[in-house]
């Protein structure tokens, strides 16, 4: 076998004496295999499980929520309409307005109007909802698992939360199951108690009502509305 010196007649392929035979040619072909594959892998996903990250992420389980709940989660859309916020009432108040000025949600008057997009790609969720006054709400979400066991992770701001989804009578609710602050993990008793949930009523609106609490003040913040679709082209809201 070739070797390199007298000393180093232990390696096959080379030694750490000679640079250009370093590593041995037998542990280079190692580590490119796996960085082969690896390529291999993240070329064929695409082309093997075809959808978005929603749709995939629920599989066979799609077909329960309403159709156009599937529509908006399939290929996109515009909502607009009006929200109701409130915050609650003492010290719930003082940490609701504290939570919604954190998520960038106006609370100078009882309703606004709002527009949410909703747009996916191969890995995300996005959700980008601007009231009236010109604030703006972004969250991404990103799948992880499949229903039901799998969870999402949702970034809005400085918070990051793993939301878990039940599916009934055709709507989605998120269960809050874990929450970290600009990467501090926290109790969930630390951090306000999340309901929220999506559902086409029976005029055919987007309802959704998203609420915090804390336990024992109660709700701090809620805001919810029942919105329409509309074309993504369409005129801007007005205050």
């Amino acid at each position: 076998m070739p070797t390199c010196c007298r000393k180093c007649r232990r390696w096959a392929n080379g030694c750490w004496r000679t640079p250009r035979h370093w590593p041995p040619a037998s542990w280079r072909a190692g580590w490119a295999a796996p960085r082969a594959m690896r390529q291999h892998e993240v070329a064929t996903t695409p082309m093997t499980d075809r959808g978005n990250a929603t749709t995939r992420w629920f599989g066979a389980h799609f077909d329960r929520l309403h159709p156009l709940l599937q529509a908006l989660h399939r290929d996109g859309g515009t909502l607009r309409g009006d929200v109701a916020i409130r915050t609650g009432r003492g010290l719930a108040g003082v940490l609701g307005r504290r939570l919604g000025r954190r998520l960038g949600i106006p609370l100078d008057r009882p309703t606004r109007g709002i527009e949410v997009r909703i747009h996916h790609d191969d890995v995300e969720m996005h959700w980008v909802r601007t009231f009236d006054d010109g604030s703006v709400l972004r969250s991404v979400f990103r799948p992880v698992g499949r229903f039901p066991q799998g969870h999402w992770v949702e970034t809005t701001g400085p918070v990051r939360m793993r939301l878990a989804v039940d599916v009934a009578d055709g709507g989605w609710r998120w269960r809050l199951l874990g929450v970290d602050v600009r990467g501090l993990p926290l109790p969930l008793w630390l951090f306000p108690r999340a309901d929220a949930s999506k559902r086409i009523d029976e005029a055919g609106r987007y309802r959704f009502g998203v609420a915090f609490s804390l336990w024992p003040l109660g709700e701090v913040l809620r805001y919810e509305g029942a919105l329409r679709a509309a074309p993504y082209r369409d005129q801007p809201i007005h205050a």
